[in-house]
């Protein structure tokens, strides 16, 4: 089998679970978990071919998790459930804790260190911040996506 076939589904297998678990202390109702795995598998896995494929995680990210936004808001109409009931859950995976446990342990390390030798771990702990901060705000973008652009109220006058 192909190596990156196997890697997707690997990770599509391991976000699924990942994501009904996160379901499951969220309280979300049964017939609503098949469709919190399927975005998750389908998100995590569409977000590491393209990752690949070359492109940076940041973009990688807004790219899956928009996509998740699209599939949460048919299964939302589908089961005529709120649409968070599938979007929060499928895109935990995705958060970055790694970025931003690095993030801090960046930050402690600059707090022990003196003033001088300081500025590498200065810039590593900064680049992991901003990575961070552009992942959650691309995770929020993507599965807001679709109400932005297909809203269905009418704004009050």
């Amino acid at each position: 089998m192909n190596p990156l076939l196997l890697a997707l589904l690997e990770d599509a297998f391991w976000s699924a679970i990942a994501a009904v678990g996160f379901a499951i202390l969220f309280n979300v109702p049964r017939r609503a978990l098949p469709g919190c795995a399927l975005a998750a598998a389908l998100g995590h896995a569409l977000r590491t071919w393209v990752m690949q494929l070359g492109l940076p995680i940041e973009p990688a990210t807004l790219l899956s998790a928009t996509m998740i936004g699209f599939l949460g808001d048919y299964l939302a109409r589908r089961f005529e459930s709120p649409t968070a009931i599938f979007t929060v859950p499928a895109v935990i995976p995705m958060v970055p804790g790694t970025f931003a446990f690095r993030t801090m342990l960046g930050i402690l390390e600059i707090t022990t260190m003196g003033v001088f030798g300081s500025t590498p771990v200065l810039v590593e702990a900064s680049l992991n911040a901003v990575k961070t901060g552009l992942i959650l705000a691309a995770l929020a973008g993507g599965i807001i996506a679709p109400r932005l652009l297909f809203r269905r109220n009418t704004p009050v006058v």
